[in-house]
């Protein structure tokens, strides 16, 4: 993702790629726009063949501060502009929201944005800060995509479990009623206090949920199978991995005093897909683990189905 950045502010701690601009305290969307390099808007403009006969049905996406082409999409397309979805957020979360980081990828195909929302919740006696991610697309190749990530705090563990009884992310496409649309997502999905109360309730259900070593044992081994026709080494890998896991959920000191249940084993594999080193690093890793802020980590709610079933 490092080749990828290509502009970007970030707060506090140092992001991965080493790239971008740090502030010391989060600003206000007017500050974030220009130090993240997103204060440019996207024009639609007429595609022409080489003999200057128009292409009917498309657009050109251009970025206006340097003319580069984004991405070329029908007629039907609208843009949200980067100032748009900024004044979104800002009236999603109401008054003294702060961006955390924002960022453009692939020479503004992509943008983002990531803001911690307004109060923390105190669930069990640990601190859970819910953020908000808005990622949006100038090229065409996707949806607007905005997100609720609530982190665990103490060791900022991202527990963005896909609730049956509420949801935490949406999705549009850039066609159609887009304002209404947002105004669809601000009036009904975003209701923080909700998604917050159904974790907190199912935060209960799972630390009420004991799970004995053996069972823990069998889910990492399920949750990391081995393939019959692994090679040595593959086999090697595996249990690697399964050790790191078995490590993050016996011996990680703020579980200490968690108990031995689903919620401590969930904690656990969360702590694992984000801050576990893969196996083979490839280029695209951190971008993936990116997408998977918004979409979910297909590992935890592998094991959230998991205990949920036991």
């Amino acid at each position: 993702m490092a080749a990828e950045v290509e502009s970007m502010f970030y707060t506090r701690k140092k992001p991965w790629h080493g790239l971008g601009t740090c502030v010391v305290q989060a600003p206000s969307s007017r500050e974030a726009l220009e130090l993240a390099g997103l204060d440019w808007t996207v024009l639609q403009e007429p595609i022409y063949t080489d003999t200057n006969e128009l292409i009917e049905g498309y657009k050109a996406n251009v970025r206006d501060s340097d003319r580069r082409v984004l991405g070329v999409v029908t007629d039907r397309y609208k843009v949200i502009q980067n100032d748009e979805a900024f004044a979104f957020t800002d009236e999603l979360l109401g008054q003294g929201v702060r961006y955390e980081t924002a960022g453009s990828l692939m020479g503004g195909k992509k943008v983002w944005m990531l803001a911690r929302m307004p109060h923390e919740y105190i669930i069990f006696g640990e601190r859970i800060s819910p953020y908000l991610l808005f990622c949006n697309t100038h090229d065409g190749s996707g949806a607007i995509k905005v997100a609720l990530t609530p982190v665990r705090v103490v060791c900022s563990n991202t527990l963005n479990l896909a609730l049956a009884t509420a949801k935490r992310s949406w999705s549009m496409i850039h066609t159609g009623d887009i304002r209404g649309k947002m105004q669809e997502a601000q009036n009904t999905l975003f209701m923080a206090d909700a998604y917050m109360e159904a974790l907190g309730g199912e935060f209960e259900r799972l630390r009420k949920k004991e799970m004995s070593d053996k069972q823990v044992m069998e889910f990492i081994s399920q949750l990391l199978p081995a393939e019959e026709n692994s090679t040595p080494q593959q086999k090697k890998n595996i249990e690697r991995l399964r050790n790191n896991l078995k490590m993050r959920y016996f011996d990680a000191p703020d579980l200490q005093d968690v108990g031995r249940n689903a919620y401590r084993f969930i904690n656990a594999v969360s702590d694992f897909a984000t801050h576990a080193e893969p196996l083979r690093r490839t280029a695209n890793y951190r971008e993936n683990l990116f997408a998977r802020t918004i979409d979910g980590n297909p590992l935890i709610d592998r094991a959230y189905q998991m205990v949920c079933a036991a």
